[in-house]
């Protein structure tokens, strides 16, 4: 097996006569100390490296763009590292190695690299086994550096296992993955594991203003800021677009961040906040006026909604923090998302949250995605007139004390006790939550509940309950979804022991309580011995009565209602 390279692009070649080289390639770490964000891990790694404890394989975990393959590499090299005073593994690797470019090149005939993408089968793994039973030709190890190690076959698993059981003194394995619950666990318990982290925006942020002052490139402080965000952790995927934003600015010119914007397809951060304003206003005209407004100026519906959805976090982190609170980016950003936070509590911005992260699964799948952002925002304006929890308990207590009060941006509260339902439509007890559910006709759910349910204690915000077999294994999160998304606030939902009957069980129970009593009356004796074999199913009460006449009994030798009347 030859050496490789699959994933990232090779470290950068010195010669002028590459040409332009990429900002993600330029400025790839050469040394552990040019790792970003990565402290614990590189910690880890020196205390190891000092006291000789060296894993004789590593898992690296991570977002896409985060330095998984880098950190591999950087990892060869340290443990290859050797010169003329240096005879042992070191993370400190200044001045290069013997054996630093030819693994940078990807040409060092000792380190390996392998796709687990394009070679799955076990019989690539086998191959590359066969070749860790030779010693090094030229280093001090044999690295293996295995990427997206995730997508190797059960059977290739089970090949690379034994070996990881008892590794050869003079191997060692580096492997990287974007899905770590994809890895069996077999194999993650022999390996030391590094999870890699996302970068934050403003260091992320910060990096990228350097690397500006490096290439001589002036881009607008606002615009490193969306840059980074859009990037969303992944140090790659920001130098990419950075590049693309240098490449469509003037020579020489500062990038300003409205070039920025359109690159990204984002709205206007202040017009983003104004049309989130609007919706926590109530302001349907006002909000659909700026939501048509920015799709004009080029805004992209499902990029818009996602700014929404972190804006509402954003709003969600104010109302908790307060004065602590402070914006990923300019001052005026933290000024107008405490001014939004002011309006709502605690309850309503996560109400808000809830309505937009659902509203972004159906947008991803309507046939018009501008339409569906649309309804999205009604919907939010709409949920601005219903009263916060607080509120409304309010509002239920002075209910209570013979007040009728109005609540803010509702209707005074009226009761129903029948149903189980607080006053405000909220469900207070088990028979509540089945109404509930009778009511929005989410018979799925029902039908279990009913069945497989038994009751423990239930108030507004948190059921317990015991499940029997026969429960579906969705059932509690079907429950707790279908509640978070009816009342705006999340539902805890513990499993306990309960003595409690089901539904369906109370049910027979008390159909047998009225056969029971139905087999006191003397004529319906006389009736039933009759006709031998002759069983009563059931005694109901109808809505209307003829004659008089409450009891309907059923019996297995007609398949009409016989009625007392009638059979005399």
């Amino acid at each position: 097996m030859t050496a490789s390279m699959f994933g990232d692009e090779p470290a950068a070649p010195t010669s002028s006569k590459s040409g332009y080289l990429v900002l993600a390639r330029k400025y790839r770490p050469q040394r552990f100390s040019d790792l970003i964000g990565q402290e614990s891990m590189v910690k880890t790694l020196a205390n190891a490296f000092r006291t000789g404890r060296v894993a004789h394989a590593f898992m690296l975990t991570g977002v896409r763009g985060i330095g998984k393959t880098t950190t591999a590499r950087l990892l060869a090299r340290a443990l290859n590292y050797e010169t003329d005073t240096v005879h042992g593994p070191s993370l400190e690797m200044d001045p290069p190695g013997r054996h630093c470019q030819a693994i940078i090149d990807s040409r060092h005939p000792d380190v390996l690299e392998l796709d687990a993408a394009s070679r799955t089968g076990v019989d690539d793994m086998r191959e590359l086994l066969d070749g860790a039973r030779y010693t090094p030709v030229s280093a001090r190890y044999k690295v293996f550096i295995i990427d997206e190690v995730h997508m190797l076959s059960k059977s290739a698993f089970n090949a690379l296992l034994k070996t990881l059981e008892e590794p050869p003194e003079h191997v060692k394995f580096v492997f990287a993955t974007t899905e770590i619950r994809k890895v069996p666990v077999t194999v993650l318990s022999r390996c030391q594991r590094f999870d890699l982290r996302r970068l934050d925006i403003e260091t992320l942020s910060q990096h990228l203003s350097n690397i500006c002052e490096k290439e001589g490139v002036k881009v607008a402080g606002e615009g490193l800021t969306l840059i980074a965000r859009a990037a969303e952790g992944s140090v790659r995927d920001a130098l990419s677009i950075l590049d693309q934003a240098i490449v469509s600015s003037e020579d020489g010119a500062e990038v300003p961040v409205d070039d920025v914007r359109d690159m990204l397809g984002l709205a206007d951060h202040s017009r983003l906040m104004t049309l989130f304003g609007h919706a926590v206003d109530g302001s349907h005209q006002a909000v659909l006026d700026e939501f048509a407004g920015q799709i004009q100026a080029g805004g992209d519906p499902l990029t818009i909604l996602k700014d929404l959805i972190e804006l509402s976090v954003e709003v969600s982190r104010a109302n908790v923090l307060g004065d602590d609170y402070a914006a990923s980016g300019p001052a005026e950003w933290t000024r107008l998302t405490k001014e939004i936070a002011a309006k709502l509590s605690p309850a309503q911005s996560t109400r808000l949250w809830q309505i937009l992260m659902k509203g972004f699964e159906v947008a991803q799948i309507a046939p018009n995605a501008a339409t569906a952002v649309e309804m999205i925002l009604i919907q939010l304006a709409a949920a601005a007139h219903v009263p916060s929890p607080e509120d409304a308990v309010k509002a239920i207590i002075a209910a209570q004390h013979g007040a009728a009060p109005r609540v803010p941006n509702g209707d005074p509260p009226s009761k129903n006790d029948d149903a189980g339902v607080t006053s405000m439509g909220q469900p207070a007890s088990f028979e509540g939550i089945l109404s509930l559910l009778e009511s929005r006709k989410r018979a799925d759910i029902l039908y279990e509940m009913e069945r497989f349910v038994r009751a423990g204690e239930v108030r507004y915000g948190f059921l317990s309950l015991q499940l029997e077999k026969g429960a579906g294994g969705s059932l509690i999160s079907n429950i707790q979804r279908f509640l978070n998304d009816e009342t705006g606030d999340h539902w805890e939902i513990e499993q306990v022991r309960s003595s409690a009957e089901t539904i369906q069980e109370k049910k027979e129970r008390e159909r047998l309580e009225r056969i029971q009593d139905a087999m006191q009356d003397e004529f319906l004796s006389d009736l039933m011995g009759r006709f031998p074999g002759a069983e009563v199913l059931d005694v109901y009460t109808p809505d209307v009565a003829e004659d008089g006449e409450e009891n309907i009994v059923h019996v297995d030798f007609s398949s009409q209602p016989v009625n007392r009347k009638e059979s005399r």
